[in-house]
């Protein structure tokens, strides 16, 4: 009953809103082309309740004025978009201000802890038995800015410790908790930024806003400019980028899983295209010069206590962000046997503040992330030459920064601890495409491939804990439309196939003492989506299903759906998101708990890089990818939409 009165609540939002918005249908009026849409995504997720009650107003704009300031074909467009995700009203206990609770943490195997504390020998958030007073004056925390409520242990929903760290998590939002949320503009989101996510100081209510025209310069050419808030889509495939980089993604939404489209952060961007139209060599050929001179956005990963966190890195920066401000308590940080001979297991450690997390984030200020792009077709071959210099959009942790000896007091900058700043280096992408089609097997292919260097990835086994790599990545789709009899013998399925590769050409990883060590990122991987979408009833009702492997985290994820345009205006998805394989359960990697940060202390004073003592905790996401630290996110979809 309490799921039904929750549905009952979701889709009564839904339509309050489609009340709200239906009159607007029939403002247009002069020359104003005008159109939009409402809509309401409820989807139910196993063993976790709703996981989102999306309802979403969209109005789009466009007028085209003629001859106007020395351009032709001048045009005004634009997109508004408004969201409520009623999720953190309904489902509160699991997202809003009630969720999370007080948490104990493992000390593995350890007969002393169990003789403490009873039970499997778990000890509550800050009551270690490695705590204030008795290691050193770095041990310990204030309970009462700190509290053992609203928290989970960090990646308890995809897998158990099994004798690896694990950290607190605030999982409330920051205006209900402030903990782990010190990073200023950055995974520092409170309950109305989570449920009305376009209102910020971005204004990202306005998806597009922009003028765009051209400037004949001769018979088949032109100059054709366009500035405003906008996307500028580079590349030719679709779900993981390659090209495609110049917006950030918004993957709070629903990780890799929702159209890019939908998905990609507008940005202020000016762009000036030169179309040479057909020339003697090419049949069509232009040249498109980007500048984006907005403020730096990275992607947005969500945060901890949010539905959708990609990798689950919200959830990781939240808590080491709290460990930096607050202290917290880590499982499993020492060997037992430092304190009892006898005693096979570990300990979990409380520190205090200013000893390991995350203390900062720096966010470029520059505005000279710009690029040039070369498109034409060449003998009915569609290709393109593409160059970009933009901020990394993921975060990168660098070690090295000044933190607390919490054996000693001393404060100093110490090799191998797991004290970080959030940093976004910059990037060059050379990179090219090519699509073709080849009559005899009536096929189209896609290709894109890029290679780009100053990107940086963790790798435990430098004194900072990270370096960069020039990186080469590729993919290819392949499209055919293909009649099967046997289902629909009067219109063809569209099946839809990609491979992405990717490889870090100064990879790094040896193998140390008790595992391995250096960049948890595979040196080679890949990934294989395959769509197959069919029609019937005049193309009014189109199932489809999605499917995609990560062939190094053995984790994947089966999409089935059915679109149903019932009319001209409404319309019903109704969809499943299942996932499968190992997700994170295999995936550990060096946890640095052996990187012996302070010799003498942590390890013998001559030890200089990780015995390589693992987890699945904080880089095994690395490993298992965004569908493996997915797994447990196995969801029913409902969407209903209405277009005027």
């Amino acid at each position: 009953m309490k799921n039904i009165n929750k549905l009952m609540a979701a889709l009564g939002g839904a339509t309050l809103v489609t009340g709200l918005a239906i009159p607007a249908a029939s403002a247009q009026e002069g020359e104003w082309d005008i159109a939009g849409f409402v809509e309401n995504a409820t989807y139910y997720r196993d063993g976790q309740d709703l996981s989102k009650v999306r309802n979403t107003g969209q109005f789009e704009f466009s007028k085209d004025f003629g001859k106007k300031f020395g351009l032709s074909n001048f045009r005004v467009s634009g997109t508004l978009r408004a969201t409520y995700d009623a999720v953190y009203d309904i489902n509160d206990d699991e997202w809003g201000d009630e969720a999370g609770g007080a948490r104990n943490f493992e000390n593995a195997d350890s007969i002393t802890a169990q003789a403490v504390f009873g039970g499997d020998g778990s000890s509550p958030w800050g009551g270690s038995l490695l705590s204030g007073g008795v290691p050193g004056p770095g041990f310990g925390f204030d309970l009462s800015r700190n509290p053992n409520e609203g928290l989970k242990v960090l990646g308890e929903d995809y897998a158990s410790p099994r004798g690896g760290v694990t950290i607190g998590v605030p999982v409330r939002p920051c205006d209900e908790d402030s903990r782990g949320c010190g990073l200023d503009d950055y995974m520092d989101y409170d309950k109305n930024d989570l449920r009305f996510p376009e209102f910020n100081d971005e204004l990202d209510f306005i998806r597009e806003l922009y003028v765009e025209g051209a400037i004949p310069t001769g018979d088949t050419s032109e100059l054709f400019l366009r500035i405003g808030k906008q996307q500028v889509v580079w590349g030719r495939t679709d779900l993981f980028r390659v090209l495609d980089i110049i917006n950030p993604v918004d993957f709070s939404r629903h990780n890799i899983y929702d159209e890019l489209e939908d998905i990609r952060i507008p940005q202020w961007i000016a762009t000036a295209e030169y179309r040479w139209g057909a020339t003697d060599w090419f049949e069509d050929l232009n040249v498109q010069l980007v500048w984006n001179f907005d403020e730096f956005r990275p992607n947005d990963l969500g945060q901890g206590g949010t539905p959708y966190s990609i990798l689950d890195a919200g959830s990781f920066f939240r808590a080491m962000n709290n460990c930096w401000e607050n202290g917290c308590t880590v499982s499993n940080f020492a060997p037992a046997a430092a304190a009892n001979p006898v005693d096979p297991g570990f300990l979990a450690a409380d520190f205090a503040p200013g000893v390991i997390g995350i203390r900062d984030v720096e966010l470029p200020d520059g505005h000279d992330q710009g690029g040039i792009k070369m498109e034409g077709v060449f003998r009915s071959v569609g290709f393109s030459l593409n160059y970009y210099h933009f901020y990394q959009q993921l975060p990168v942790l660098r070690g090295g920064i000044p933190a607390q000896n919490p054996f000693t007091g001393e404060v100093g900058v110490w090799d191998r601890l797991i004290a970080f700043d959030i940093e976004f280096p910059e990037v060059d992408l050379f990179g090219g495409s090519l699509d073709f089609y080849i009559d005899p097997i009536k096929t189209v292919f896609r290709v894109e491939a890029t290679y780009t260097t100053g990107e940086e990835f963790a790798n435990t086994l430098e004194d900072k804990l990270y370096s960069d790599s020039d990186v080469f990545r590729w993919v290819l789709g392949i499209d055919r439309n293909t009649f099967i009899p046997f289902l629909n013998k009067n219109r063809a399925f569209l099946i839809s196939g990609q491979i992405f590769g990717q490889h870090l050409l100064d990879h790094e990883k040896e193998q140390a003492l008790l595992g391995e060590i250096g960049m948890p990122d595979w040196d080679d991987n890949y990934i294989a989506t395959l769509l197959i979408k069919g029609w019937w009833k005049s193309d009014t009702i189109s199932p489809q299903i999605i499917t995609a492997w990560d062939y190094e985290a053995e984790a994947g994820t089966f999409a089935p759906s059915v679109d149903w345009l019932i009319s001209d205006n409404w319309r019903l998805i109704f969809g499943a998101n299942i996932k499968f394989g190992d997700g994170m359960q295999d995936q550990e990697f060096d946890d640095c708990r052996s990187c012996n940060p302070f010799p003498g202390f942590t390890g013998p004073p001559n030890q200089t890089q990780s015995l390589g003592l693992s987890g699945i905790q904080p880089l095994g996401r690395f490993r298992s990818g965004p569908l493996g630290s997915a797994s447990q996110e196995d969801e029913i979809q409902i969407t209903i939409r209405y277009r005027f």
